[in-house]
């Protein structure tokens, strides 16, 4: 039964303040205006009848005497296939000048999936960017993100990986995006064809903090309702510092004891509650986040990507426009390295990582002056033709195709007995036109 006041005793910001009884928390209200429009709002406190609520649009043009009515549900979203290339906000309302979406009202924020339910990751998902191809792979059903800094190009590089990989539905969620980089996204997928099998929930810069919350709810929340019709999903997710930054600007408002940093101390929750929907179904689809973290001052022990860390599977460093090879991690690549890739694969990736890695030695050396050996200038030339053909983030090779460029990197800068793999595998894979 729905329950309608038409007193209004406090407004701050967004918030709205109403005495009433036997509302749920979370549970959505409509709120009418004088001027014959309405707009919804979120239950966010309840103090005995005290209960506060979060407007997704402005308060202004809201009176004292304007009617709340409780509605007795949590927010929903609507799912069917016609959510497949549209674009919508974060109240699931279309903003792409189309029709309303038809379907099955479904509710967010419900609880990840039935552990039982889960099976081990271990099918390789493919992006053709060699940096997490070959090095850092990533799984179906990871949760992983993107440590970057302002500036740096993380939405060109989730648009790279939405146009190739091989998922069935790709949704993307955007939080406190600039208009210019909402439009690259759409302006990407009607480039690369890859509209027809994208959804994207956005809220920009100017929308209400409330819809920046419930974008990766709609997002995840459709999301499972794919991946339970025998879909693999691929969701991405950008960035989750708005995320962090809109809780913490309504915990602010609500005059909350703030923790570290002025977060709020369900921070952690707040963010694994997303991340865990990440989901291999036994017998069904997939579900695969990958998300955006932009470290403030490029600092890692910041409360967001230090809590991320602990949640999720691993992290790729954007740094300088490259994936850092030495602070990304892929925690399940072992699932899938020389399992369900060449039995060549660990070996090539670690000895290109361990030989980049003594060039960053001899580029001191070289900086400092001494005298570079034989071995030092083989290093530099490495590092050279690695950072031009594995780090270099326009570069597009399949898995394969990465593989047999290793080889032929390692051939043309080392000797056979110098690389430190495997014999066998060296009379297997070393380019028989180069080296000794």
């Amino acid at each position: 039964m729905k329950k309608v006041y038409d007193r209004i005793v406090d407004m701050r910001g967004n918030l709205i303040t109403v005495v009433a009884q036997g509302v749920c928390l979370g549970e959505l209200a409509r709120i009418h205006k004088r001027n014959g429009r309405s707009t919804y709002a979120s239950v966010l406190r309840i103090e005995g009848d005290v209960v506060t609520l979060q407007c997704f649009e402005n308060t202004r043009g809201i009176a004292t005497n304007d009617r709340v009515t409780f509605l007795g549900r949590q927010m929903q979203a609507t799912f069917s296939d016609s959510l497949l290339g549209r674009r919508l906000n974060g109240a699931g309302e279309p903003i792409d000048s189309g029709p309303a979406i038809m379907g099955e009202q479904i509710e967010i924020g419900a609880p990840s999936f039935n552990p039982v339910r889960r099976i081990v990751p271990r099918d390789l998902v493919r992006t053709n960017i060699p940096m997490i191809d070959v090095f850092n792979c990533l799984v179906k059903s990871q949760k992983i993100p993107i440590f970057s800094i302002a500036g740096e190009p993380y939405n060109a590089l989730l648009m790279r990986i939405a146009n190739q990989t091989d998922a069935d539905v790709v949704i993307i969620g955007g939080m406190g995006l600039r208009f210019d980089d909402y439009q690259s996204f759409i302006d990407n997928a009607e480039k690369s064809g890859s509209l027809n099998k994208t959804t994207m929930f956005i809220h920009r810069a100017t929308d209400p903090a409330v819809e920046c919350i419930l974008v990766p709810d709609m997002a995840l929340a459709c999301a499972e309702q794919f991946a339970v019709q025998d879909k693999d999903v691929l969701v991405l997710l950008t960035d989750m510092t708005a995320f962090a930054d809109a809780i913490k600007e309504i915990m602010i408002t609500m005059d909350q004891v703030p923790s570290n940093r002025g977060y709020p101390g369900s921070l952690y929750s707040d963010l694994a509650s997303r991340y865990e929907k990440a989901v291999d179904i036994d017998g069904s689809g997939s579900i695969t986040i990958i998300s955006v973290t932009t470290m403030p001052g490029g600092d890692v022990t910041h409360p967001i990507p230090d809590n991320t860390g602990y949640i999720t599977e691993g992290q790729f460093y954007l740094n300088g426009g490259r994936i850092d090879p030495f602070g990304s991690l892929s925690r399940l690549k072992q699932q899938v390295i020389g399992k369900v890739t060449r039995e060549d694969h660990g070996d090539i990736a670690n000895a290109q990582i361990r030989l980049y890695a003594d060039s960053k030695k001899a580029r001191e050396r070289q900086s400092m002056g001494f005298r570079l050996s034989r071995w030092d200038e083989k290093l530099l030339h490495f590092s050279q033709l690695f950072e031009d053909r594995m780090m270099n983030l326009q570069v597009n090779l399949s898995l394969e195709d990465a593989l047999n460029l290793g080889w032929a990197t390692l051939a043309e800068c080392f000797e056979k007995h110098e690389v430190g793999i495997k014999q066998a595998l060296i009379d297997k894979f070393w380019p028989k036109n180069l080296g000794s």
